[in-house]
């Protein structure tokens, strides 16, 4: 029995962070041994807010780069373009045709973007659940490394694998949320209710990979934090601490209570100062990788092509098998 199949992506639509890499990025490094792993730079879904084009485009190879700097081995891992593989968009339409409106309604970052009341609610913000269960179902995908937040996304992918196979017999499989135990869900420094976000308004919340140490350690020295004085892992009590005690155990491998144990009786001053130095380590040669990266183009060009070559060889079989199953005359 071969190896299951792992499809992730991230949108290139700000400059990618601690949280990415935690919460995502790193945990893909630790799969690409045990499965078959596609990574996609999602920028067709990038395109539902207004981009500058420029930036799109620095920002789409820059991500390229720090997946590659990170350590996704792009021999191991298929990596590529998400507009470069033309069978996303068109499974995306046919599965549209078997999403239900009921279903969309109920998506709930559609709904936030209404509430806040966007002036760019465009038809792609409500069709983009779909184009992602497409983006799953296109490579038969077991598993999707999601943050709790994208789960909901999966469940509608599966809903309608289940509706299409249920119709037509089995073409799609079903895939499951894969959602990592340790840093899911890193949040900002200045409002840990709230996940450090790429399109965060106050970038003092976010760590970016691409940040100097000074500015790391900086943000970190104005992180918020709680009233108690104690490093005690405690989200209820001690959202800020807690936070910063997840990245600390992310970037160093310690448990909770090694840490806890480490700076006992220390003050918050000493731990946050540890944790951004940690952070630092576990950044720079990342950083210093994607810039080396980035000053060849030639080589991520030959890196996106070749991924989105072997994407589209697993991409075709499925979409002729429903082209055929719903009735399309082929070529």
């Amino acid at each position: 029995m071969g190896k299951k199949r792992i499809f992730s992506g991230i949108k290139p639509t700000g400059d990618l962070t601690l949280g990415s890499y935690i919460g995502a990025i790193k945990n893909w490094v630790d799969l690409q041994n045990e499965y078959q792993c596609l990574y996609c730079i999602v920028d067709m879904h990038a395109i539902t807010i207004r981009n500058d084009p420029a930036v799109l485009r620095r920002r789409t190879l820059e991500q390229l780069a720090q997946y590659i700097a990170s350590g996704l081995d792009p021999k191991d891992n298929i990596i590529y373009l998400q507009s470069h593989v033309s069978q996303h968009a068109e499974l995306s339409w046919i599965l549209g045709c078997y999403s239900m409106l009921g279903e969309l309604n109920r998506m709930t970052q559609f709904k936030d973007k209404v509430r806040k009341g966007s002036n760019n609610l465009n038809a792609g913000l409500y069709t983009y659940p779909v184009l992602m269960a497409a983006d799953i179902l296109l490579y038969q995908a077991d598993l999707v490394p999601v943050g709790e937040d994208q789960k909901q996304h999966v469940e509608l992918a599966r809903d309608i694998a289940v509706r299409f196979n249920g119709i037509y017999g089995h073409t799609f499989t079903l895939p499951e949320p894969f959602v990592p135990k340790v840093g899911a869900r890193i949040k900002s420094l200045t409002d840990p209710e709230t996940k450090m976000s790429k399109s965060d308004e106050d970038p003092q919340g976010s760590v970016y990979i691409m940040d100097t140490p000074d500015q790391i350690m900086k943000k970190f020295k104005r992180a918020k934090t709680d009233m108690e004085n104690r490093v005690v892992f405690d989200p209820q009590k001690q959202p800020g601490i807690s936070n910063m005690m997840t990245i600390y155990a992310s970037a160093t491998g310690k448990s909770f209570d090694q840490i806890s144990s480490e700076f006992d009786g220390k003050g918050y001053g000493v731990f946050k100062t540890a944790v951004a130095e940690a952070v630092i380590e576990l950044l720079r040669p990342i950083r210093e990788k994607t810039d080396s990266l980035l000053s060849d183009p030639a080589y991520l060009a030959g890196i996106y092509r070749e991924g989105a070559r072997r994407a589209e060889k697993l991409a075709v079989p499925t979409l002729n098998a429903v082209k055929e199953k719903i009735g399309f005359v082929a070529k």
